[in-house]
């Protein structure tokens, strides 16, 4: 049996994914079929409250051998990669349910419960994660599936619920979220940086957890939600084993959660036309100079076949920004971003720079053909002339310029990253040598 819930948590500290670990809890009876799914969806929704994830569990009577995922408080936490036929009962898996949902409810939410026998059409995931859906939209699918539902509010988190459980991953990661005691939500974080620094280079399956240049730490939320920390990497086991090493206050909790963080599943490739709160890879040519606006900012203009696209990398996103300042007219270009209503611009996630044009930089004026000495300028916009030999030309003597910017893919840095962005680690590429060491 498949139970999601959606729009559980809050911008005062509540979190959803905590909500599945209690759910886990409450139904320690029942076997847990595969991790739970943390399912990210569009992150252009206007009224997402932080990442607008949706989580999934299923529940029923396992096969096979466990694995171990998790803990809550002194019981480990087992799930089955297969299940025998046997389902819980759907109307009983909500009322168990419902109050917990109720328990940790807030006012800013509208959560969404969702129980089936039977996944939604995968197609909703699609556009839950790339478009922008309404409950008349998922309604009718909720209705054919014969789902049980609960809601609060306005039930808005029916929607994430039918797109999250509709996900048939075709690229996926992994995230091991740990939990703090309650007693201590909404106080400052304590751990040792260095420890989450050494597990970044010593697991090469992890990523987005460290920013070795700033020395930064990407992986501990500055918010009063439950999360100490998320550590995501592609191998299960690797996380596991590296959260052993990560030194920081008491854990309650933790769980391994299969995910689509990381993959680009929300990238909307060769569209038709550009709708606002959604995101594209577009490839163009560069149609302007860089150009500072107030909040340090930078934007440059793409020529693309729909279109001149004003691309955007924000003051967050640190030196990155150096990459599209060195962008100039001419070159070959493919950008990846989300469009944004007002202003109008693409908010940019990656760059790949496919060409660039040949820059020069004039070394003097021309030299005369017949007695070898420099020309002199005879007026702005005019001709060079010798004054001894009366010959004339146009073009001084140029060199070629080295470019600052050369073909590759460039991201920003680890915490300017969004949960879906594929960075370039799991692409198996890496940012320019001529950047990185430039970028200063």
């Amino acid at each position: 049996m498949y139970v999601a819930v959606d729009d559980t948590d809050s911008m005062r500290g509540n979190c959803t994914t905590f909500l599945a670990t209690e759910i886990i809890r409450e139904l320690g009876d029942l076997d847990l079929i595969g991790n739970p799914r943390l399912v990210r969806l569009n992150p252009a929704t206007p009224w997402k409250t932080r990442g607008n994830g949706s989580l999934v569990m299923r529940f029923g009577r396992g096969m096979g051998k466990p694995r171990f995922i998790g803990r809550i408080g002194d019981r480990d936490i087992l799930c089955y990669d297969s299940c025998t036929g046997w389902e819980p009962d759907p109307v009983s898996l909500r009322d168990r349910i419902v109050p917990l949902i109720e328990r940790f409810h807030e006012d800013d939410a509208d959560p969404g419960l969702l129980i089936s026998r039977t996944k939604p059409s995968q197609e909703f995931y699609w556009r839950g994660v790339r478009t922008i859906l309404s409950r008349d939209d998922v309604d009718p699918e909720i209705s054919r599936i014969g789902a049980v539902t609960f809601e609060i509010g306005s039930g808005r988190g029916l929607i994430g619920c039918t797109c999250g459980m509709a996900w048939r991953p075709r690229d996926s990661t992994f995230e091991l979220l740990s939990y703090r005691p309650m007693d201590r939500w909404g106080t400052r974080r304590s751990f040792v940086a260095e420890t989450i620094r050494d597990v970044e280079f010593g697991y090469p399956s992890t990523f987005n957890s460290w920013e070795e240049r700033f020395r930064k730490v990407a992986m501990v939320p500055a918010t009063p939600c439950p999360v100490m920390y998320g550590l995501r990497g592609d191998d299960e086991g690797d996380l596991i084993e590296a959260s052993v090493l990560i030194r920081t206050e008491p854990i309650e909790r933790w769980m391994v959660f299969l995910t689509n963080q990381g993959t680009d599943d929300h990238i909307i490739r060769h569209p038709t036309e550009l709708v606002p709160n959604q995101s594209y890879v577009l490839e163009g040519t560069v149609s302007s100079r860089s150009r500072h606006i107030e909040g340090g900012h930078v934007l440059v203009d793409v020529s693309t076949r729909l279109g001149t696209v004003t691309c955007a990398a924000y003051e967050p996103s640190k030196e990155f920004r150096h990459a599209v300042d060195w962008l100039d007219p001419g070159d070959s270009v493919e950008v990846v971003g989300e469009l944004r209503d007002s202003p109008r611009t693409l908010n940019l996630e990656k760059i790949h720079v496919i060409s660039t044009v040949q820059e020069y930089v004039k070394v003097s004026n021309p030299v005369c053909p017949i007695c070898s000495r420099t020309m002199k300028s005879t007026g702005k916009g005019e001709a060079y002339k010798c004054k001894k030999c009366r010959t004339r030309s146009r073009e001084p003597v140029m060199s070629p310029l080295r470019r600052q910017i050369v073909p590759g893919w460039y991201e920003p840095p680890t915490a300017a990253r969004r949960h879906l962005s594929k960075p370039l680690k799991r692409m198996g590429v890496c940012q320019p040598v001529e950047f990185v060491n430039g970028r200063t």
